[in-house]
């Protein structure tokens, strides 16, 4: 391993007098590599093999959010491009999904066309993403995607993939990485975001390759790793210094070297302030903001400010009120959760009611070390015939209730609920399904969440509730997205149904207040 400090500089010097930044303040400005961004274009092309080929085959780069990752990516695309004296060079930008390929491919695009001189070298072709080179046809750049379907064939000289923790599964990687194998000197340039255990089996292996070089567990002289983030054992609620010539970053600046630069630190403090406050905001800060990979579930409430939603209430006093209602349906031998949600000013009443089969009650309380009998014998839990639920129970309440209360909406869990909608439906109920995934339920959990936090949920201090709130982690899907989960070491004996039926009805009245919100600012349109 040899370092050429001409190949290096050349590097810097297509970075800093053909390329420009693209956004904000800075679009249209040449790019003038910060000390890190130097560090990774003078290691990656400056470290050469004896023939004087690059050392690295593959590097992977992982740093958070606004840290300047698409803007280093586009430039070392175009840089192979054009400067890599490769014949017929195949250069692609490659990503989970196709809105993410496009990304990197519209930041190269605009410094082509921010550069005379790339832009009289380069043409441009948005309708498929590709960027030619004039005089050299055989040449090109192209961002590819892996829901775009096989990319078999395919002979790079230069991958770009960007942010690798969303990749579900290897085969684009391997795809990639063992495609450019006749190439002389073939890099495959990784650059992501920390992930979520179990979401992504490639970017875990990289992560961990990396972590494993960086500590001299393992020789690879073909890798080069680079990892921004805090260690798990520092405390993450530290702002830190930034790094000088005497002395190590510290805090938040270890974890995101552009910070103080052009990362503003009051965006950071501003995210930190809504982690504080909202505990699913926590995972996410941790790890788009600080680098550190997060579990796929967390605790969720804290239950000191859920306590402090808890000052009784008479439900008569919402006799006749509108209210949107969430219905969480179990396997027949478990608990069937009915909320109504009552939006009285600012604040949200929660009226539940939950059932069990009767049936062996005080065995499952025993093995469950859950107060199930003593619940029923309170009235907070209602008891059907047998050994399952009998939805007929379920039906008549829900009938009764509607004789008391408005009930606008029933939003449910469709899984396991065909014949009970079917039968509600048939009562004059407007259904709504809810998607029990990621996307489905995130506004309504980020919401939920919202009122929590205000104080602005009135739950009473139900305690078979409040027993559900301290079982109910959160998980997170690497977009960012929520939804309410069961923690996987005790999956048997606790119970999150009551929480799931709230954020079902959080769902529709959510929805109905987004409606209504638009016609508080104008007119009805007519068309």
């Amino acid at each position: 391993m040899e370092y050429d400090s001409e190949k290096a500089d050349d590097a810097v010097w297509f970075f800093e007098n053909r390329l420009t930044h693209t956004k904000g303040k800075y679009a249209r400005k040449e790019f003038k590599l910060a000390w890190w961004q130097d560090e990774i274009i003078r290691k990656l092309f400056g470290t050469v093999k004896a023939d004087g080929t690059r050392q690295y085959s593959t590097a992977y780069v992982e740093i958070p959010k606004k840290n300047g990752k698409s803007e280093l990516a586009a430039g070392i695309a175009l840089y192979c491009l054009t400067m890599d004296n490769e014949e017929g060079a195949e250069v692609y930008s490659a990503a989970a999904t196709r809105e993410q390929a496009a990304i990197v491919f519209r930041v190269a695009a605009q410094m082509v066309r921010n550069s005379p001189k790339l832009s009289e070298e380069c043409r441009i072709i948005d309708s498929t993403k590709t960027i030619l080179v004039r005089d050299d046809p055989n040449s090109f750049y192209k961002a590819i995607s892996a829901d775009a379907g096989t990319q078999d064939g395919i002979n790079p000289s230069c991958v770009v993939f960007d942010e690798l923790h969303r990749q579900k599964n290897r085969d684009l990687w391997d795809i990639l990485q063992f495609g450019g194998d006749t190439r002389s000197q073939p890099l495959l340039f990784a650059i992501t975001t920390a992930g979520v255990y179990g979401e992504s089996p490639i970017c875990e292996e990289q992560h961990d390759h990396a972590d494993r070089v960086l500590r001299g567990v393992d020789y690879d002289p073909t890798f080069y790793p680079v990892i921004y983030s805090l260690d798990q054992k520092d405390d993450w609620t530290f702002e830190g210094e930034p790094e000088t010539e005497t002395r190590k970053a510290t805090g938040w600046y270890k974890a995101n070297p552009a910070l103080g630069d052009f990362l503003p630190i009051d965006r950071v403090r501003t995210a930190f302030e809504k982690a504080i406050q909202m505990p699913s905001e926590q995972a996410s800060f941790r790890r788009l903001r600080l680098n550190q990979w997060s579990q796929q579930e967390t605790r969720w409430i804290d239950l000191k400010q859920w306590d402090e939603g808890g000052v009784p209430f008479n439900p008569n006093d919402l006799l006749g009120k509108p209210c949107y209602a969430g219905l969480d349906l179990s396997t027949t031998g478990d608990i069937t959760a009915f909320v109504l949600l009552f939006l009285i000013e600012d604040e949200v009443f929660v009226l539940p009611t939950f059932w069990l089969p009767e049936h062996d009650l005080r065995q499952r309380s025993i093995r469950d070390r859950v107060s199930y009998d003593v619940w029923a014998k309170q009235g907070l839990i209602r008891l059907t015939p047998g050994n399952a639920i009998d939805y007929s129970f379920i039906r008549k309440t829900i009938n009764d209730q509607a004789d008391l209360y408005e009930i606008k909406q029933i939003c449910h869990d469709p899984w396991n609920a065909t014949q009970i909608a079917l039968d509600l439906a048939s009562d004059s109920f407007t259904m709504i399904p809810v998607k029990q995934t990621f996307a489905g339920m995130t506004a309504a959990s980020k919401e939920f969440e919202r009122l929590i936090a205000a104080r602005k949920l009135r739950h009473g201090g139900n305690p078979v509730l409040r027993w559900m709130a301290d079982c109910v982690s959160i998980g997170q899907d690497p977009a960012g997205n929520i939804k309410p989960v069961k923690p996987n070491r005790i999956r048997s004996s606790k119970r999150i149904d009551g929480i799931v039926a709230i954020i079902n009805a959080l769902f529709g009245l959510t929805a109905q207040q987004s409606f209504q919100s638009v016609y508080k600012t104008r007119d009805i349109r007519t068309l």
